[in-house]
């Protein structure tokens, strides 16, 4: 689903600056140029190998969707892929395929992105259809009908199949209400079907343009041929008609509330335990790793050993941060048998509650230390993985700095450290939105020990 992409996204920075100077990995020289229309261009040699990866951004994404019209950003980013230029759908796949190159597109909270991987001798054509598929997209009526029913009936069947892959729509919607990171990032089956030919070209014209445009290119190149042929494909390119969106940070929960997704016949209940956490540019991120890692980052977490290995209540449960630009949700979830939903919650709860009364002890930091620093790295080893952390750290105006002195920072953290920045970002048990998919004929009374609930059907076509 495109808003677990989007999802992986939101968090690549805190993946990528956890492993990367730890096994003493720093970032690449590069070259920043601004055009005059505001498009930012960064430029990373790396002639290890013959090829070219290419990470852009628009800066917008599910943010900047129009009221009643969610999935509006998502449409467009898949729309782009299907025609642009000269070349319609099939002739433009075609031309990716016959140099054996890569090429996609999709929408996050915050952008849309495009990504690249090309050999160093088709860069031209690589830039080719990058801009052509960003300044001149065919934007045809009879895709973008295909696109919008393929996105409804993969939320009807996730529904159907497997609603867990809706857990995050429907719990950033309930706890962020109206605040624009609660939009769901592939939209809902009502908002999609609102989406028309003319307002999708006219969004396009809106929130898609230079002044919004990071390009990220790394790889086998020459820095001055290559800046020479970038401005050449997008200096002229103009400016979104409408203002950047700016959202502000959300309130954190207080108290508790409940919404509870009625399933009729599941043989499962999936729930979502969330509340406000912390932003890109949060500082103690060598902390907040470490302090995730142990507590529901990886197989042998806190929360899976506890209601996998010991309770065997789940086959696995997990905690989750989004960071994006504001401060996104930090979220404990997982699945149950409909008869042990209470049992599984309360669980949780005990686990947070031990996370933050207690800390991590010194042996859980080094063991969550040496995993990062060996798993991390490889994040950073292509062309294009190197593009993209480039063009992330330029989205949330951080500093290589945020990469390059982390691995100090890493060594540096210790179980009081951790503690400090646990108080900070993880909620207590009492402070939090409950999102239970199930049958709720069989859990209602039950779940309504939590807090005040809210109801609808998971037949809704809406997740908010």
């Amino acid at each position: 689903m495109n808003a677990f992409r989007a999802l992986s996204l939101a968090c690549v920075l805190l993946l990528i600056a956890s492993g990367v100077n730890a096994a003493g990995v720093t970032l690449p020289a590069h070259e920043r140029v601004e055009l005059a229309n505001g498009t930012v261009l960064l430029l990373i040699e790396k002639h290890d190998v013959p090829l070219i990866g290419l990470e852009a951004v628009v800066r917008g994404g599910a943010v900047s969707d129009p009221d009643g019209l969610g999935g509006m950003a998502s449409l467009l980013a898949e729309l782009m892929q299907h025609g642009a230029g000269r070349r319609d759908a099939a002739a433009f796949a075609g031309a990716i395929a016959a140099v054996g190159g890569k090429l996609s597109v999709l929408a996050g909270l915050e952008g849309i992105y495009v990504s690249a991987d090309f050999m160093a001798r088709d860069a031209e054509l690589m830039i080719e259809l990058v801009a052509d598929l960003l300044q001149r997209p065919l934007l045809a009526a009879d895709q973008l009908e295909k696109l919008r029913a393929r996105s409804i009936n993969l939320i009807k069947a996730a529904k159907g199949s497997d609603p867990g892959e809706l857990l995050p729509a429907y719990g950033n919607a309930f706890l962020f209400g109206d605040h624009p990171y609660g939009n769901p990032v592939g939209g809902s089956e009502s908002t999609l079907a609102n989406i028309s030919h003319e307002k999708l070209r006219q969004y396009y014209e809106e929130q898609v343009g230079g002044d919004r445009l990071i390009i990220s290119v790394s790889g086998n190149f020459n820095t001055v041929a290559m800046k020479a042929r970038l401005e050449k494909a997008f200096a002229g390119w103009r400016p979104a008609t409408m203002p950047l969106p700016a959202p502000t940070a959300a309130d954190k929960q207080t108290g508790r509330r409940v919404l509870l997704i009625d399933k009729p016949g599941a043989t499962q209940s999936y729930f979502w335990l969330g509340n406000i956490g912390v932003a890109a540019d949060y500082a103690k991120r060598a902390e907040l790793s470490l302090a995730n890692t142990v507590f529901g980052g990886r197989f042998t977490s806190m929360l899976n050993t506890e209601m996998r290995v010991k309770a065997g209540l789940t086959y696995g449960a997990r905690s989750t941060l989004q960071q994006p630009s504001q401060p996104g949700a930090v979220v404990i979830s997982s699945f149950t048998e409909t008869g042990t939903t209470v049992e599984a919650i309360d669980l949780a709860l005990k686990v947070l509650g031990r996370l933050r009364d207690a800390g991590i002890k010194e042996d859980a930091v080094n063991s969550a230390r040496n995993y990062i620093m060996g798993q991390f790295p490889p994040r950073l080893e292509t062309a294009r993985q190197l593009a993209a952390q480039f063009a992330m750290l330029e989205q949330y105006g951080l500093d290589v700095a945020y990469i390059n002195d982390y691995g100090a920072a890493l060594s540096a953290a210790t179980s009081e450290s951790i503690a400090a920045a646990i108080g900070e970002i993880y909620p207590a048990p009492e402070n939090l939105s409950f999102v239970v998919i199930g049958d709720a004929g069989l859990i209602r009374e039950n779940i309504s020990r939590y807090g005040p609930v809210t109801e609808m059907s998971i037949k809704e076509p809406r997740f908010r």
